[in-house]
């Protein structure tokens, strides 16, 4: 076996410590870095017990109440920037009890706002109020 020096170890260390760094340069200035941190991205993404209706629920109407807002003055604005943020920072539990991440929202932010799905925004909000009840009567209790 061929003894290799030290010097000879650290130098082949640095190149291809220095190759590695210009592939990753050459990854992120062409926009692959960006499909990679998607790929990954569902484990720093904000997990919720939720499906994906009740989130939208969630959402819109704190944005529809003006409790959390982007925009004021501007609604559409507003409830785009909603839609990517929830698209960008949550997931929701599917029906196997699964997290999803969220590749589009503006469906059940439709639902939210029709007058056709009013029955199941009725049904969100009381069950989300009976939550928050719950939570009072520990709070109470303390």
């Amino acid at each position: 076996m061929k003894k290799v020096k030290t010097y000879d170890i650290i130098d082949n260390f640095f190149k291809l410590d220095t190759r590695l760094k210009n592939i990753e340069t050459l990854v992120q200035t062409n926009g692959f870095g960006n499909v990679q941190s998607q790929a990954f991205s569902s484990c720093n993404k904000c997990r919720s017990s939720y499906n994906k209706i009740e989130l939208a629920n969630l959402f819109y109407i704190l944005m529809d109440e003006g409790i959390l807002y982007f925009d004021s003055n501007d609604t559409k604005k507003n409830r785009a920037n909603f839609q990517k943020f929830m698209s960008e920072n949550f997931t929701y539990n599917d029906n196997e009890d699964n997290q999803k991440i969220i590749s589009t929202i503006s469906r059940q932010f439709s639902e939210c706002k029709g007058y056709t799905y009013k029955g199941k925004q009725i049904r969100f909000l009381d069950e989300f109020i009976s939550v928050m009840q719950e939570r009072k009567k520990r709070l109470e209790s303390w």
